[in-house]
Parts: C-alpha cells; sequence; structure tokens
C-alpha cells in the first residue's frame, strides 16, 4: 500500500477565465480574493510541506480559474516557483484544472515538462443546450478533443461534471455522466449546482427563472451517477463544494449545498442496493444486513433513515447492519 499522498491547494479564482459562467463566483467558492502569484506559491508550499513528513509525498494542486487561458508568461512563472521543491523531491507532481477549449498538443508538451501530471477538465455537461444556457463558451465536442489529447499525452485525466444547471434534467445528467465514462477518466467530480451570491444565477433565481437543484434532488440523482460511475470502475474523488465559512455562513443561498453531500448520497447508493437485495430475496420479518466495516454508518444512514425506510417498504418488525469482511459496496442477508 502507497504512503498517503498529501495535497497542497493553491487557488487560482478566476485567472484565465474567458467567460462568466451562471454559476460562478469563484472567489466565494475557494475563499480566496487575489490571485496566485510565484510569491504565494512558494509561501503556500513552504507552511504546507513544514506539517507534511518528509518521507511522504506532496502534490502542488493548482484549483480554480482556467490554467491553461492565462498568458503562457504566467503559467510558466507559477510552474517554475514549484521547481525548486520538485527537484529537492518535497514535491513529486502538480496537477491543474482548466477549460477543455484551452488545450491543445503544445500546450501539454510544456505542462509535462513542468512535472504537471494531473489534468481537470470542467466539461459540467455534455448536452450543448445546456452548456449555451450555463455560459460556458465550450461544447461537448471541445471536452472529447481535450479528454483524448490529455490521454493520448499520458496525463491522468479527472473530468468534473456539474447537475441542476439551467435547462439541465436528470435524464440530460444520466447521459452527461455516460458520454464522460466513454472518455476514460481516471477519476470524476460532481457538483450539484448551488446558488451563490452575486452571480447571474442568482438574479435569475430571484427573478423566478430558474429553479433551484435541491438538496434532496442532489442526492437522489447523485445515487443513481455514483452507480454508473462505480460499476464503470472510475473513482468519484469529490461529490458536492467543499464546504466553507463562507458558503455555510450564508453565501449559498440556496440549491444542492450541504457541508456532508457526499455522505448523503453515498448512503442514498448504499440504500438503493440494499433495496435491490432484499426485494429479491426470500425473507422473513426480521433481517441482518451484512456489509462492509466502513458502510456501517452510510447503510444504516443519517438518524436511522435507510433503517426505517427499508423496514417500512418491506414491512419488516426489525433490521439490523452487521460487520463483515465483504467489500465496500457489498451486502449479503445474514439472518432472516
Amino acid at each position: 500500500m502507497s504512503p498517503k499522498r498529501y495535497i497542497i491547494p493553491v487557488f487560482i479564482p478566476h485567472l484565465g477565465c474567458p467567460n462568466d459562467c451562471v454559476f460562478c463566483n469563484q472567489r466565494k467558492i475557494s475563499g480566496e480574493i487575489l490571485p496566485a502569484t510565484p510569491a504565494t506559491v512558494r509561501g503556500a508550499v513552504e507552511e504546507a510541506l513544514e506539517k507534511i513528513p518528509a518521507e511522504r509525498s506532496a502534490e502542488l494542486a493548482f484549483y480554480g480559474g482556467s490554467f491553461t487561458a492565462i498568458p503562457e508568461s504566467e503559467q510558466t512563472e507559477l510552474l517554475e516557483a514549484v521547481q525548486p521543491f520538485m527537484r529537492s523531491g518535497r514535491i513529486g507532481e502538480i496537477r491543474l484544472s482548466t477549460r477543455p477549449d484551452a488545450l491543445d498538443e503544445p500546450c501539454l508538451e510544456r505542462l509535462k515538462k513542468f512535472g504537471v501530471r494531473t489534468i481537470e477538465l470542467g466539461a459540467q455537461s455534455m448536452d450543448d443546450g445546456v452548456l449555451e444556457a450555463a455560459g460556458r463558451g465550450h461544447t461537448a465536442a471541445d471536452t472529447e478533443y481535450a479528454s483524448k489529447l490529455i490521454k493520448k499525452q499520458g496525463f491522468n485525466l479527472v473530468l468534473q461534471m456539474m447537475t441542476g444547471l439551467p435547462g439541465d434534467s436528470e435524464e440530460k445528467a444520466l447521459e452527461t455522466a455516460k458520454k464522460l465514462i466513454t472518455l476514460k477518466p481516471d477519476a470524476v467530480r460532481v457538483y450539484p449546482t448551488v446558488i451563490l451570491r452575486d452571480t447571474p444565477l442568482f438574479s435569475l433565481w430571484k427573478a423566478g427563472k430558474y429553479r433551484e437543484h435541491t438538496v434532496s434532488e442532489a442526492v437522489n440523482l447523485g445515487a443513481k451517477l455514483f452507480r454508473l460511475f462505480t460499476e464503470a470502475g472510475i473513482s468519484i474523488i469529490r461529490f458536492g463544494l467543499n464546504p466553507s465559512d463562507e458558503l455555510s455562513g450564508g453565501e449559498a443561498v440556496g440549491g444542492a449545498y450541504h457541508p456532508a453531500l457526499g455522505e448523503l448520497v453515498r448512503s442514498e447508493y448504499y440504500l438503493n442496493l440494499a433495496r435491490e437485495l432484499i426485494s429479491k430475496s426470500e425473507h422473513g420479518s426480521q433481517l441482518v444486513l451484512g456489509v462492509n466495516r466502513g458502510c456501517v454508518s452510510l447503510m444504516t444512514g443519517q438518524k436511522r433513515k435507510n433503517i426505517q425506510a427499508l423496514m417500512s417498504e418491506f414491512k419488516l418488525k426489525s433490521l439490523k447492519v452487521r460487520e463483515t469482511k465483504l467489500p465496500a459496496g457489498k451486502f449479503v442477508i445474514i439472518l432472516q
């Protein structure tokens, strides 16, 4: 088992973004106001490395904005600021996020020379109508082209998608997931839409022209997406915005913001799997479900929500969850 990799995040809010997407306010999402500079990059790395054991690998991640859309000279300055730490062995690689329409082969060759190993693309949707309504400024074809280039050049590919955008639907979101799977990413991030203050989406919502994507809707759809990606062998490395004091303090005024959204989605996913298992089996009124040790709380659900739902649906007198040596996401009825 390889040692845990520490990620050192550096946020570059709005840097390089040629469009103002209806949902976006990177400064509110990241909690950062000023864009990164070589000095802030070095400072962030030095501060982080003081807390990271020397024997552990670290990764520098440029989040937010569209890294490869900023002037090449500025990209070079930021990447060069990391090089002394890479030469010393304290940082093993770099990851960055960018737009699907801001990459070409010469750009990727240059990034590789600086030690970039993972590229995250903000695909958001594979429906051109949704992309246009969201003000993304790129097409689904751009995502397909960029993804193939990234894989061809040997980078790790992470695709980001959103649910609940203007013009989106459950059917379109599921179709987006299926199209992303065909691009064979190494991992995905899923961000249900959150309504932030000082965004065009906030104005649309206040004017009654956008119906918010609720937490409940995001969880129900998220469980289906979780299943699609899991069965395709694709890791979901994040579900929902990273909780922050700003978002929890009122900047997220509507939509699918919840500090534990990922846990809610996984719990709903396990509920659906258990529901299928029980419905296909002959059972009495008292059941014990065997699950992986790490899945007990997820299977039980917050405030025993899943237990109560299954007992009601299948008219059970009792339902218990017991640890077993099964792999995560697998269930068995061990007592009837």
